[in-house]
């Protein structure tokens, strides 16, 4: 992994998207993930909406061995309406987050940052319910445009997760 920008503590405004939520097994996750962000691609021209950066993965509730409810979409300049069949639109929570940017393996990020806000006195927005790991808000938002860069491994991925209040 490598750290493109160190974890921190940012306070962030709402930030309106479109997306496509699901459920999917963990395992595959990352290839919904990318025929979602294709679905969602789709929709957002034919429906004129003006995006902000190469899109995001939202990860309402995690359960690496089950089913993992998860959004793929990609932030808008302002509120946005489709009348595409599955493309909704949303927003990420204001508030305070941690977060990083990294550079290929997730799974380190993820603890890394997980570790940085326990080893100081955060708490991560989230709840422990039936499906998994409930959070407020998680996502890993996409910097690198994938027609310049093919590589997944060498994208710029930026991670957030809501603290608690």
């Amino acid at each position: 992994m490598e750290i493109v920008e160190p974890v921190r503590v940012e306070v962030r405004p709402a930030i309106p998207y479109v997306g496509i939520r699901v459920i999917t097994p963990f395992r595959g996750m990352l290839a919904a993930r990318d025929r979602l962000l294709a679905e969602a691609r789709d929709g957002i021209k034919e429906a004129g909406i003006e995006t902000v950066g190469y899109g995001f993965l939202r990860l309402h509730v995690i359960d690496m061995d089950g089913p993992m409810d998860l959004e793929a979409g990609y932030f808008t300049v302002g509120p946005a309406h489709t009348e595409h069949p599955r493309l909704r639109p949303g927003s990420m929570a204001a508030g305070r987050y941690a977060t990083m940017k990294y550079q290929d393996h997730a799974r380190r990020a993820n603890q890394a940052l997980q570790d940085w806000a326990r080893d100081n006195g955060l708490v991560l927005d989230r709840r422990t319910v039936p499906e998994g790991d409930e959070f407020t808000c998680r996502y890993e938002a996409f910097w690198t445009d994938p027609t310049v860069e093919p590589r997944k491994t060498r994208w710029t991925v930026e991670l957030a997760i809501l603290l608690a209040e």
